[in-house]
């Protein structure tokens, strides 16, 4: 990985630097997490806009996942509806094996072969009820079968960098263990979910009530409507995976995601979300560093018509501190080099590393800010009369 460190009080200065620190003399203690989080097995709480992990407990340990596989089944169908190719409109039919096999099996939208519920009916069962009919029902509608669709499952895992997880279901209906996720993983995907698909998260994510025919299909997040600034995402609970929580809150600019795991009863876990979601805001605090889409940083390349390519940030970076404290703070940019053209705006080709003494290191995606081509004649020449000069 080539990589070059700079100070973000002086990233316009000297492309030569290499290494520099943001600091302050005052150093306050990490935090203590809050005692409700004890009695949970598996845990992790982060930053969003630093990457950092505030505090966590096996977080690269595989879990069953319960309902919060559905989460990757809404995820797919996102990124299918802003890539264009499905509609919240289209109307999905209900297979009269689907139907026998899921009617009122655990969580429900009922649903009977009669019926051609559209995505955004099946998206707000999955989401705010939890329905299990109706993950099935959008799978085997759009692509033609459970392991079809869970084959986009596990490409989208993928694509976003899971790496210890893997679905064999769309709704999480225990399947010998053939599902199963990390901690980790989930916030990795709860930070896609959001930030690729902002207006379909808000849409279907944090809703509370939803109506669907004369069955009223309320959300168990504990979070949403108490915690301020919560809006998601998703609980699951079985026998075997105990009671889970991908939770997420936003307030003051900073979004905090968090998986909790295996937590022997609801009480005890809902407990732990709310305190652990206030202790994040409460006991850190963020120091700004870069705008969304502002400039981090400038990123060599090859055989293109332009020498560079400006590296953005498709979020609000900062560091985040104990609350009161003034700990160095250093960053570095990551990214294989020199890239290669053509590059297009938006792609993803490095990362930001923010370093906070005490805390391992966080990482934000960084992305092309402009499109770069490949060189034409007169570009190759420019481009080696400055560098023979330079």
């Amino acid at each position: 990985m080539k990589s070059c460190l700079k100070s973000a009080l002086s990233l316009a200065a000297s492309a030569s630097l290499v290494a520099a620190t943001i600091s302050s003399p005052v150093q306050a203690a990490i935090p203590a997490p809050p005692p409700e989080l004890a009695p949970i097995p598996v845990s992790i709480l982060v930053d969003i806009g630093s990457g950092q992990v505030l505090v966590q407990r096996r977080p690269n340990v595989p879990f069953l996942p319960a309902s919060v596989t559905k989460v990757m089944t809404a995820f797919v169908a996102f990124e299918e509806i802003d890539a264009g190719r499905l509609s919240l409109d289209r109307r999905m039919p209900v297979r009269p094996e689907t139907a026998k096999e899921w009617f009122a099996k655990g969580t429900s939208m009922y649903l009977t072969e009669k019926d051609q519920p559209t995505v955004r009916d099946l998206l707000h069962g999955v989401m705010t009820a939890s329905s299990n009919d109706g993950a099935v029902v959008l799978a085997e509608g759009y692509a033609g079968s459970v392991a079809a669709w869970a084959d986009m499952m596990n490409a989208a895992a993928r694509r976003i960098g899971m790496t210890g997880s893997r679905y064999h279901t769309p709704n999480g209906w225990m399947d010998d263990g053939q599902t199963y996720i990390t901690a980790s993983d989930m916030v990795k995907l709860a930070d896609a979910m959001i930030t690729r698909h902002p207006q379909l998260y808000h849409e279907f994510s944090g809703v509370k009530r939803y109506m669907w025919r004369d069955v009223a299909m309320r959300s168990h997040d504990p979070t949403v409507g108490v915690v301020p600034g919560a809006d998601g995402i998703k609980t699951g609970y079985t026998r075997e995976a105990g009671y889970n929580f991908l939770g997420t809150a936003e307030r003051g600019g900073r979004r905090l995601v968090m998986m909790l795991a295996a937590s022997p009863k609801p009480k005890v876990r809902d407990d732990a979300a709310k305190a652990l979601l206030e202790w994040g805001f409460s006991a850190w605090e963020a120091r700004h560093l870069f705008d969304q889409g502002q400039p981090v940083s400038q990123a060599k390349v090859q055989g293109g018509d332009a020498r560079s390519v400006p590296l953005v940030a498709n979020r609000e970076v900062h560091a985040t501190l104990p609350k009161g404290g003034h700990e160095k703070v250093a960053l570095a940019v990551h990214y294989r080099g020199p890239l290669v053209a053509p590059i297009r705006k938006g792609d993803q080709v490095g990362e930001l590393e923010i370093k906070v003494e005490g805390l391992a290191p966080g990482r934000v995606p960084l992305y092309a800010g402009k499109d770069v081509g490949v060189a034409g004649p007169l570009d190759r020449l420019m481009n080696g009369l400055i560098s023979f000069f330079a």
